[in-house]
């Protein structure tokens, strides 16, 4: 499995799946769930009020976030996420390390809280996801738009969504091209302002050809 070596301001892919392929994200309070650790957890301090800000989300669009719960969550960033998608039974993210141990901590963060929560709802105990997380350095731009149309398009796989994958709200392509919902909290701008508008990303991604890319292995 691949495991790059993560150091400060350098972006990397990083994915992980349940064991033995099992389905983890049930239905919409499990994927709001996730969405809000992947969106909350970049911050050193605890997480705090996960389940209500998850059903918030789910009622309204919002976390319901104070304003300075908000900018506490970007004053002690440790890690910066850029892209997203959260599939049945997996789920890739693009994020940034700020600080020495950053990604190391928000997955940690992110896995741990997300097994707990699962274990407690569904009745089950013990480890959830496969192993440690994969990641994989991002080593220059053209791999990173490729690896974002890869991750924007995973959710075509699923049924019924096919050419509807910026409708798809568990995926950050849905902010790029409909509007952020996170504000600062996704850090978008590596992709998005590489294009002359969300149309030009939406058409670069429907038309990519990437289904694997070179010395990564892709979950399926």
């Amino acid at each position: 499995m691949p495991h790059a070596v993560i150091v400060p301001d350098e972006y990397y892919h990083i994915f992980n799946r349940a064991i033995n392929k099992q389905i983890m994200f049930l239905d919409k309070v499990d994927h709001a769930r996730m969405l809000c650790l992947l969106i909350l957890a970049q911050s050193s301090d605890p997480l705090d009020n996960v389940g209500r800000r998850s059903h918030s989300f789910l009622k309204n669009g919002s976390l319901n976030l104070s304003k300075h719960g908000f900018e506490n969550i970007l004053k002690n960033r440790v890690a910066e996420l850029a892209a997203f998608v959260i599939m049945p039974n997996h789920f890739h993210i693009i994020v940034k390390e700020l600080v020495e141990g950053g990604i190391s901590l928000y997955l940690q963060k992110i896995e741990i809280a997300y097994t707990k929560y699962f274990n407690t709802k569904y009745h089950r105990s013990g480890y959830l996801f496969q192993g440690s997380y994969q990641s994989v350095h991002v080593e220059d731009n053209d791999q990173l738009l490729h690896l974002s149309a890869y991750i924007h398009r995973n959710s075509r796989e699923l049924k019924g969504w096919r050419n509807k994958e910026h409708l798809y709200q568990w995926s950050s392509f849905f902010d790029l091209v409909q509007g952020n919902r996170w504000g600062e909290l996704l850090k978008h701008e590596i992709l998005s302002e590489q294009f002359k508008n969300p149309k030009e990303y939406f058409d670069f991604v429907k038309t990519s050809g990437t289904k694997e890319l070179e010395g990564e292995l892709l979950i399926d």
